[in-house]
């Protein structure tokens, strides 16, 4: 149906709503790159020491006699410290590659959309949200 008017906005104010949505924009990415990081570091130091706890006697071995048949059948024998070492390093190297995307070509359109509609769900909830004062301050 029809939208009540709003009053006409001057160029200068809607330059500084564009210019600080983009700042805003920046600020819920860098956000999302730390929390990102965040999480990897958190795996390496929680499941990473466990899976290799696991693996410590085959560890003794590798270091004594070291052949990939020995590493292909230690990890063989022991899946979850495989899946383990597996989820540590394919999430690493999953965040590097975006993060190296996104340095090298830029954000992705969608990725700009749906932070924007991310900054405008934060804006509409107000100072409730936990990431308002990091986005806002």
């Amino acid at each position: 149906m029809d939208e009540p008017e709003q009053p006409p906005s001057s160029s200068n104010d809607t330059e500084g709503n564009e210019s600080s949505l983009v700042e805003q924009v920046q600020r819920l990415h860098q956000l999302t790159v730390y929390g990102r990081w965040c999480f990897v570091g958190c795996l390496w130091l929680t499941v990473a020491p466990v899976s290799l706890w696991s693996l410590r006697a085959e560890i003794a071995l590798w270091q004594q006699y070291f052949t990939w048949v020995a590493v292909r059948y230690g990890l063989f024998y022991h899946p979850l410290s495989t899946l383990g070492l597996g989820l540590c390093i394919g999430m690493t190297a999953a965040i590097l590659v975006w993060q190296s995307r996104n340095i090298l070509l830029g954000l992705p359109q969608e990725e700009k959309q749906r932070l924007e509609k991310q900054v405008f769900h934060i804006r509409q909830q107000g100072p409730t949200h936990p990431l308002w004062k990091w986005i806002f301050h």
